[in-house]
């Protein structure tokens, strides 16, 4: 029990986040947002939205049918209220600038060359909303050479020394599989603006934040990248092995594949006793990583001749009596009727407006002490258009209707 009640709103409750990102950082930052509590309202072309809802199949199956909910797209986009808004005309700049006035924080990625023909980049926000937590996501940054260049997650691996350290030992150099500097940087920037907005707090003023998917995926390399910082050598691919710890790889068993945490000493004397081995676990040039790393070539094929003797089942068994962290090779089908991951609530359930129940991913915050916010379905194109309008700026069905005649909603 806590020692004092639950609070009645998510941490987050009150802020306001206007969502001009498109693909999978930024919107990825807001859906983190309004999973704390934030009313994260997702802004996006008239007619054809964020990129991600036709990047498919699969989509969800609906009865109303309609194509625009992709799978990609359900991944980021929970817990917002879409409003479609074409801010490269005068009026759809006006109400974007007031939409801002009643906005906490804006993400945006918008391109540097259009920022600047309208009038937005993060001075001139600034300037005309001083309290705004502007938060600009590109490939590069805002500064540098290649700052005007465009940034795609593939590139941004291969060009980050992310893809040159993935990979078979003796293989090609290989991407993470998904999309990993996107969700990094993700990661980041919502981290930024919570900071921010505690700042803000203190300070009364707004703050702009310039992130890049190179920079994210280049500190995210930490240990192996420090490690050639501090050497002078570039860290070999290591495939499935570790680069300063071993054994800490996968292994093939006598029917499968297990992946084997040896992290201390301790733990590889216990291995050793496991396998029955423990004149191996005995012998002295092995006794400390340090000197199990140095003599990588000969401890490896002693494990990998020891890890055939067993089923993977019976592998199990004995490291788990053992105390040997370790882990098996699980697809997707496991992993989601795992008993951990479902009381985790790492999957959970949404309807639709049909009531049609709808599996997404889970929020992997747990908060003690308050609420995090009731998971919505990603909102259809432009659903909430008409409602983020009247109730932010006051306008009637007629001005709405009107401003749809004319394309800019």
């Amino acid at each position: 029990m806590l020692p004092f009640p639950l609070d009645a709103h998510p941490p987050l409750y009150g802020v306001r986040v206007l969502d001009a990102a498109r693909v999978l950082a930024g919107p990825f930052c807001g859906q983190l947002l309004a999973d704390l509590g934030a009313d994260v309202i997702k802004l996006e072309r008239p007619g054809q939205g964020d990129d991600t809802r036709g990047w498919g199949p699969p989509y969800l199956n609906t009865r109303e049918g309609a194509p625009d909910l992709s799978a990609y797209f359900l991944a980021c986009n929970r817990g917002k209220r879409s409003l479609t808004l074409d801010i490269g005309t005068p009026d759809g700049t006006d109400i974007f600038h007031k939409l801002l006035a009643k906005c906490d924080v804006l993400i945006e990625n918008f391109r540097t060359d259009s920022a600047e023909k309208l009038g937005l980049t993060p001075d001139a926000l600034l300037a005309r909303h001083p309290r705004l937590i502007a938060c600009s996501i590109s490939g590069f940054g805002r500064t540098g050479p290649m700052k005007d260049a465009p940034g795609y997650d593939f590139a941004i691996q291969a060009l980050s020394g992310l893809m040159n350290i993935t990979g078979p030992a003796d293989g090609p150099p290989s991407k993470v599989g998904v999309a990993v500097a996107d969700v990094l940087t993700g990661l980041y920037a919502s981290n930024a603006i919570l900071a921010a907005l505690h700042a803000r707090a203190r300070t009364g003023h707004g703050y702009a934040i310039d992130l890049a998917l190179a920079d994210c995926a280049l500190a995210a390399q930490v240990n192996v990248a420090q490690a050639y910082l501090t050497s002078g050598q570039v860290p070999a691919r290591q495939g499935n092995a570790h680069l300063q710890i071993v054994p800490y790889q996968l292994f093939a068993t006598a029917d499968g594949w297990l992946v084997l945490n040896v992290g201390n000493d301790g733990q590889w004397r216990a291995f050793c006793t496991a396998a029955g081995a423990s004149d191996l676990g005995a012998d002295p040039r092995f006794a400390t990583n340090r000197q199990r790393v140095q003599l990588r070539t000969e401890v490896v094929p002693k494990v990998e001749a020891l890890m055939k003797q067993f089923t993977t089942r019976e592998w199990e068994n004995r490291l788990t009596d053992a105390n040997v962290p370790h882990a098996v090779v699980r697809g997707y089908p496991d992993v989601f009727r795992d008993a951990q991951t479902l009381s985790r609530g790492m999957k959970l359930t949404v309807r639709d407006p049909a009531g049609n129940a709808v599996d997404l991913i889970g929020n992997p915050v747990h908060l003690h002490g308050a609420p995090v916010a009731e998971p919505t379905l990603p909102p259809r194109l432009g659903e909430q258009t008409a409602a983020v309008l009247s109730e932010l700026l006051g306008l009637d069905p007629d001005a709405v209707k009107a401003l749809k005649e004319k394309g800019v909603v």
